[in-house]
């Protein structure tokens, strides 16, 4: 682990009240292994085909608020699938959250949580959703109070604030037993001003834990960055906010327990049209070049699941090993394509030269790598977008258990 990491770590350890796993004596201090579950792939991925031995909290992503407050499906295969899910993780001693809202869903957030008559409708709505789907929890995922996000979005500057008086009501509304979870960026919320939160310990007195999206830094571009960034590891990254370590410290130094925060983990990346050659060598092998096709985009650019890497010949399963005591395989470039290390932010890439790609991802090491950290800093735990990413034999969510339980 980096010094300059190790130096950090042990700043907050030794001044940081919030370190101090008493702020949840709700939790048995057992790391949570969690994953999104979207609708878009029940067809293609049911619910049957989860192993709820490796992940013991789904988020079903998703149902979305409307301009009259109250929550509806995203599709029409919602409600079936939601109850399979549910079903399904049941029958297997696992627990459902249903996720409300998302990247395209949090258009109007602001006006549902905008003045008490429209925070009760949109408990109400929540509750009845609750109840009609037996869940075990929900999760708010609002993309972002106080700030744009989709361009279509409703925004106030009162956002957060509002926010909280709407989590207040909703905690009320719930049973006792269930979880209230919600999706942060790497910084804290929003403030009036629309800077970052120096304070948002009150949200902690009424949530069980904030997940912390840590991807979706860098996107598809001609000079392309990391997706999920461990570490700013160089000290040079034009978004240093934007990584792991900085968001747990973020959310930590505004007064956020480190038990009641989820480190969020990638199981996409980002194939990008790029001349770039500058990543240092890990290792690869040699064939025929090819060029990775993103799924869901009209271009040559956008999100590549991990194991559509895999499918598409871009990466191969090695006999090799991190170190002689690791049991996760070393997944190698191929077709073409050949693995690079990016030591400032710990992340992998491909690269071809023949098809002028460069494709940023996670791997089972950089995943693991991210986990442990995790585990370190007495996390909650940690949660997969998405778990339909990872490959048949669950190689990233098993980096991530591996590196959660290691003694």
């Amino acid at each position: 682990m980096d010094t300059s990491l190790e130096s950090k770590i042990n700043m907050m350890q030794e001044a940081d009240p919030s370190w101090d796993s008493d702020t949840c004596d709700d939790w048995d201090g057992i790391p949570l292994v969690m994953g999104y579950y979207p609708e878009w792939v029940f067809d293609s991925f049911p619910p049957p085909k989860i192993d709820f031995e490796r992940i013991t909290w789904i988020d079903f992503a998703f149902v979305v608020p409307t301009e009259d407050s109250v929550v509806e499906f995203d599709s029409d295969d919602g409600p079936k699938a939601l109850r399979q899910l549910v079903s399904a993780a049941h029958a297997n001693g696992a627990k459902v959250k249903a996720s409300i809202g998302g990247w395209s869903g949090s258009q109007y957030f602001s006006t549902a949580v905008q003045d008490e008559e429209n925070r009760s409708t949109f408990i109400d709505s929540i509750l009845s959703l609750y109840d009609d789907y037996h869940l075990d929890g929900i999760d708010i995922d609002w993309e972002y109070p106080g700030q744009k996000g989709m361009e279509n979005n409703l925004v106030n500057k009162r956002d957060t604030s509002n926010f909280l008086l709407f989590l207040k009501g909703l905690r009320k509304a719930l049973p006792p037993s269930a979880k209230i979870s919600l999706a942060g960026q790497t910084t804290p919320f929003a403030d009036d001003d629309g800077n970052p939160s120096d304070d948002v310990s009150e949200f902690a007195e009424v949530v069980d834990w904030v997940l912390l999206m840590n991807y979706d830094v860098w996107g598809s571009s001609s000079n392309p960055g990391p997706n999920a960034p461990f570490f700013d590891a160089c000290g040079n990254s034009t978004q240093p906010e934007a990584s792991a370590v900085s968001a747990i410290l973020a959310w930590m130094d505004a007064g956020f327990p480190a038990c009641k925060l989820v480190l969020g983990l990638p199981s996409y990346g980002y194939a990008s049209k790029s001349k770039h050659q500058q990543l240092r060598t890990r290792s690869s092998k040699k064939g025929k070049a090819k060029s990775v096709q993103v799924v869901g985009e009209e271009d040559s650019e956008g999100q590549v699941q991990f194991k559509s890497l895999i499918e598409q010949g871009a990466l191969v399963r090695s006999n090799l090993k991190s170190d002689s005591s690791d049991e996760q395989c070393v997944f190698l470039g191929a077709g073409g394509f050949q693995t690079l290390w990016d030591p400032c932010s710990e992340t992998p890439f491909l690269v071809s030269k023949e098809s002028k790609q460069i494709v940023t991802y996670d791997d089972p090491l950089s995943i693991g790598m991210k986990a442990a950290f995790a585990r370190v800093m007495e996390l909650r735990g940690v949660n997969l977008f998405d778990i339909h990413g990872d490959t048949s034999e669950w190689d990233l969510v098993d980096a991530i258990r591996a590196a959660l339980f290691s003694v």
